[in-house]
């Protein structure tokens, strides 16, 4: 019983880690950019959640927060990224790396350095028992989130038009091209979506995380592991990497506080041995 409660738990911080890389991993597929400044993204959700709720709630915040750091995502595409989808990949690397330097700093100037405690809504606080077992309301619907936000971008990736082209531009972009498809307003929204879906889990999960202006910095090396792990590229290989990170770090954490977070560089070490390209790593062309 106990050992299924701590799976249960393993699985919402596996969709924690989820709603992080799998923004990361989209924008790595379609631009070949590895974005280091998605968890500054994150950081920024959880803070715009903040004050949203002071004056609308907890939940109209929730929703409000993702799309207006989502809009950002519009300016980080349009000034930032879009000149570095034919460069050397290192260039990309450090202009986010230094872009996540300032946010960080910007969050420290506004916020303050000292963490900000997040209380539960009245409506998610107790617990719910399932016959011999107890799981957190707020967890449970976490989950539930995480499986809904999964369940749309699969769909929109998968059975819309605009999933498609995405899919074409990443196998075959001359081909997208000589259609005379142009895949820069698709990138756009690529970007929109992952850091719209970063600052989603940045605002779900400060109620139980601490909220402080390095929090990004933290999550990014999880992300990165996650996405390493279930193969750059991949959607389905993020998926299931991001659940068992979660579960086999839980597990740790409970029966060896002090290495749960070695656990997942041994998951990943593991993984890369016997799978140099992660789980369900795959071949990509760069976006140009």
């Amino acid at each position: 019983m106990f050992l299924l409660e701590q799976v249960v738990n393993g699985l919402v911080l596996g969709g924690y880690y989820l709603l992080i890389a799998l923004g990361l991993s989209l924008i790595f597929s379609v631009g070949g950019i590895i974005n280091l400044a998605h968890g500054a993204f994150f950081a920024l959700g959880a803070y715009a959640s903040i004050e949203f709720a002071k004056f609308l709630g907890f939940g109209p915040a929730v929703v409000i927060s993702p799309v207006a750091v989502g809009l950002l995502g519009i300016l980080f595409e349009r000034f930032l990224l879009r000149r570095f989808y034919a460069a050397d990949p290192i260039l990309s690397l450090l202009v986010t790396f230094g872009l996540a330097m300032v946010v960080e700093q910007l969050i420290r100037i506004i916020w303050g350095a000292s963490p900000i405690p997040v209380s539960l809504p009245s409506s998610m606080k107790g617990a719910v028992i399932l016959g011999d077992f107890l799981f957190s309301r707020y967890r449970l619907f976490l989950l539930a989130v995480v499986v809904v936000v999964l369940a749309s971008i699969w769909l929109l990736l998968n059975k819309a038009s605009f999933g498609r082209v995405i899919r074409a531009g990443i196998q075959k972009p001359d081909m997208v091209a000589a259609l005379g498809i142009r895949l820069q307003p698709y990138m756009t929204a690529i970007v929109v979506l992952g850091v719209g879906i970063a600052a989603l889990a940045g605002a779900l999960f400060a109620p139980i995380t601490i909220v402080q202006p390095a929090m990004g910095a933290d999550v990014i090396t999880v992300a990165f592991v996650v996405v390493v792990i279930g193969g750059l590229g991949s959607f389905w290989g993020v998926v299931i990497a991001a659940l068992l990170v979660g579960v086999v770090r839980g597990i740790t954490i409970n029966f060896i506080p002090a290495a749960g977070e070695a656990s997942m560089y041994v998951l990943m070490f593991l993984v890369l041995l016997f799978r140099p390209r992660g789980l369900l790593g795959e071949r990509i062309e760069k976006f140009e």
